[in-house]
């Protein structure tokens, strides 16, 4: 039999079974052949397999005979096959880190998976703030939405997007994630956190990564083969190793301005008659992102300084 692997835990893996097999729609638990520990490459959720039943087991217990090859592979979180990214972050409750937003989506176009920005929790923010946020990330080459995970009518806005795809919830802790899973996964129940009253951070509720079949808001079309991934949220993700010529490239409202700069190889940071910052000083890049691109950089070569 074919399947996805849809949750792994302790060494088994929960491999859901290809519509066009036998058993199509049943969850087998799985183990892993120990060939795929001598080959060094461990079986990731999203993976593709082929699995067989393991005879003389009660219930549906197979053993993972097949990884196919994958499309892509993340490693924080751990996953494979995914088709997008959703990226939230919380308008408010918590505040939200503009340059840990930044350095997510990063990650993401790094591994040339396309993203979904969302802030959630719009409704405790007012119009302004939330116009702002928008703006900020108006030119950065992904799609932008403010959302409420209460609001029905908001998810709307995204399901389309999530048709016949894998995609992933990425983002720190308490901003929504598993609320938002829930509304378009009722099956998942997933436990929501609260935001602790002193560091107002949210609690870690989601400990694995899990694919969930998108079932909730039906009404809109949703293709069967979609699927949601919630994954254990992070309070930090750092941008990995790169020169800053190759962080400005994450930067598309730089790329009307490179090569009017004075020097070829301006950083866009500390240079006199710097176009990015002449750009930045008109309004016409973002302010916001300038100044997570500038911290990006900071941290980068700090990082380099002391190595």
């Amino acid at each position: 039999m074919t399947g996805r692997i849809v949750k792994g835990i302790g060494g088994f893996y929960y491999v859901r079974v290809n519509r066009d097999n036998e058993d199509a729609g049943m969850i087998y638990e799985c183990h892993a052949r120990g060939i795929f520990r001598k080959d060094k490459k461990r079986p990731l959720v999203g993976d593709r397999v082929r699995i067989e039943r393991v005879t003389g087991e009660d219930g549906l217990i197979g053993s993972i005979e097949e990884i196919f090859p994958r499309e892509n592979e993340l490693i924080r979180p751990e996953a494979s096959n995914v088709d997008q990214a959703i990226i939230v972050f919380a308008i408010r409750s918590p505040e939200p880190n503009l340059t840990l937003t930044d350095s997510f989506i990063i990650q993401m176009m790094m591994q040339d998976i396309p993203v979904i920005l969302l802030f959630n929790k719009k409704d405790l923010a007012d119009e302004d703030t939330v116009k702002m946020m928008l703006e900020a990330y108006a030119a950065s080459g992904v799609k932008c939405l403010a959302v409420s995970a209460k609001n029905e009518e908001d998810l709307r806005h995204i399901v389309a997007d999530l048709a016949g795809k894998i995609s992933i919830l990425a983002g720190p802790s308490g901003v929504g994630k598993s609320t938002i899973l829930n509304a378009l996964c009722p099956d998942a129940a997933m436990e929501t956190g609260e935001i602790g009253k002193k560091s107002k951070r949210g609690k870690h509720t989601t400990r694995h990564s899990e694919l969930f079949m998108i079932s909730g808001l039906s009404d809109s079309g949703m293709a069967e083969e979609s699927y949601i991934m919630d994954t254990p949220g992070f309070t930090s993700f750092n941008v990995p190793d790169m020169s800053g010529s190759v962080l400005k490239a994450y930067y598309p409202e730089f790329f009307p301005y490179e090569g009017k700069c004075r020097f070829n190889e301006c950083s866009h940071t500390h240079e006199p008659d710097c176009a990015v910052k002449a750009a930045v000083e008109d309004g016409s890049v973002n302010k916001i992102r300038y100044m997570n691109y500038t911290c990006l950089y900071k941290e980068l070569s700090e990082r380099k300084k002391y190595r």
